[in-house]
């Protein structure tokens, strides 16, 4: 999720890549940002992209995933990598309905299922999470509960259809990237409605939870974390921050210590579970 408002999107985005078919434009369209489902254990990881972005955001953390053992399981949400446009013709519901399918699917392969979201992906996950108190463990990479300037988006939603995102400085994610290089403004009312509805549901939420933010994030309010955590029902959980990292934690450059932290939060809560088990069963 980047910053809202700018001005009307031209056809060059900020890393000089682009795709023009039918007029909508996608930064790095050759890489593979196709919904994937890796098969390996009993133990899955659904993993939730963000706004405006494809399946290629958690790409990397699904092959650190499943060449350790983990089932992995990647949606493209609905209006994503295909138009701006046709992003601006879904609502959140869509998204999140995507997001259940994808689990209903994951939960018939594998025993015990992790969920693990970027940005609005984090969102989702967590709306996931209100409705599935059986899911293991939650990690939310720079969730998008707090932005700036969504006021500016819904002003102009009924006027003008997408806007250009801002230029920031260069990262090591902006290659590894694919998405759109403007914002669909109807898309982001619908991205500021989940997270009022996630907010409301976040003392609900009881499953073992880690967040991991970037400091040099500014697409979101760096308190989100924190007063997501301080909202939650959950008593395990942490935040934990990459201090040379922007907002997508999981292509930057600290991308493997982030996969690291996630990996090691799921094996503890693995060997926690099976512990349990061991005891309830003497």
């Amino acid at each position: 999720m980047k910053q809202i408002l700018t001005h009307h999107s031209d056809a060059r985005n900020d890393g000089g890549q682009r795709s023009a078919v039918g007029g909508h434009f996608i930064r790095n369209s050759h890489l593979d940002g196709n919904a994937f489902s890796w098969r390996a254990g009993d133990i899955g990881a659904l993993l939730v992209h963000g706004f405006t972005a494809t399946t290629a955001e958690v790409r990397l953390l699904g092959e650190y995933l499943h060449a350790r053992g983990y089932t992995v399981s990647a949606p493209l949400l609905p209006g994503h990598g295909t138009s701006p446009d046709e992003m601006n013709r879904c609502t959140w519901r869509d998204w999140a309905r995507a997001v259940e399918d994808a689990y209903a699917q994951l939960t018939e392969q594998c025993a015990r299922v992790f969920v693990c979201g970027e940005s609005m992906g984090a969102l989702l996950t967590l709306y996931l999470a209100s409705e599935h108190p059986e899911i293991v463990g939650l990690v939310c990479y720079a969730p998008a509960l707090i932005t700036a300037r969504m006021w500016q988006a819904r002003l102009f939603a009924p006027f003008v259809p997408y806007v250009k995102k801002p230029v920031r400085a260069p990262s090591d994610a902006d290659a590894r990237w694919k998405g759109y290089t403007v914002n669909p403004l109807r898309a982001v009312v619908q991205l500021n409605e989940l997270q009022r509805e996630v907010r409301r549901r976040l003392p609900r939420i009881q499953q073992p939870i880690l967040v991991i933010q970037g400091r040099l994030d500014q697409a979101i309010d760096p308190r989100s974390g924190a007063v997501l955590l301080d909202a939650i029902g959950s008593r395990d959980k942490e935040l934990r921050w990459l201090e040379h990292s922007t907002h997508c934690v999981i292509l930057d450059r600290e991308w493997e210590r982030a996969a690291e932290w996630t990996y090691e939060f799921m094996q503890r809560l693995i060997t926690k579970g099976v512990d349990s088990s061991e005891t309830l069963g003497e």
